[in-house]
């Protein structure tokens, strides 16, 4: 039977890189609503986990759907539209375009989505004074600490109304104070914003704004709350 709620599903997914398997059997669903942690130690292939669940790349084996339509087959093009207008992507390293003010990064998912330029200037605006980030729209991200490079890429990836915000250890480059605020920025957008969230962590213990916890390990993934 369909699962109604979910967003995202993986069914025996696996991913080799030549002769190496980096994931075997892995099934996940991410439901609406849901805040998801997938931890583990560095190179389990959260990373490959990722970009699998982001459609930027395809399991070598295994079914992905979204809103139960299998998707892994579809072409780059569709893949693309997708994550433009469904699936939010938060990457470790925050992707902020140095050349573009911070208002600029924001507005570029929707320019690429044929967004006229005043309901963009708007959305933009709307987000940045919803996380008291309004002061920031006119720096360049080189001007910008760690953490607010890293919550204005939050913000960036929830301009076109996703339905899942997908975000690569999202913590791993800052600070306690930073990471902090980050993940109470990561739970409203959950609640508030009613986002289906899914993050990676190495950290093990950390304690996350979660309601499923999972472990990435020996390729397979485990729900371990």
């Amino acid at each position: 039977m369909q699962n109604e709620s979910a967003i995202i599903e993986l069914l025996d997914v696996s991913k080799d890189f030549g002769a190496s398997a980096i994931l075997r059997h892995v099934n996940l669903t991410a439901n609406e609503g849901e805040f998801i942690s997938i931890r583990g130690k560095s190179g389990v292939g959260k990373t490959s986990l990722f970009k699998i669940l982001g459609l930027l790349d395809k399991p070598s084996e295994g079914t992905m759907k979204l809103f139960g339509e299998r998707v892994n087959m579809l072409g780059d093009s569709e893949k693309a539209r997708l994550r433009l207008r469904q699936i939010g992507l938060v990457f470790q390293f925050f992707n902020l375009l140095p050349a573009l003010t911070v208002l600029e990064n924001i507005e570029l998912p929707m320019a690429l989505a044929g967004v006229k330029k005043p309901q963009r200037r708007e959305r933009a605006f709307e987000l940045l004074r919803y996380f008291d980030l309004a002061g920031l729209a006119g720096r360049f991200p080189d001007n910008l600490s760690g953490g607010e490079r890293q919550r204005v890429a939050v913000i960036r990836a929830l301009v076109n109304y996703p339905a899942v915000l997908l975000a690569d250890e999202p913590t791993s480059s800052l600070d306690d104070e930073n990471s902090a605020l980050l993940l109470d920025l990561l739970g409203r957008v959950n609640r508030e914003q009613k986002v289906t969230v899914v993050v990676t962590s190495t950290d093990l213990y950390e304690k996350l704004p979660t309601s499923k916890d999972y472990l990435l390990r020996d390729g397979q993934l485990r729900q371990i709350r």
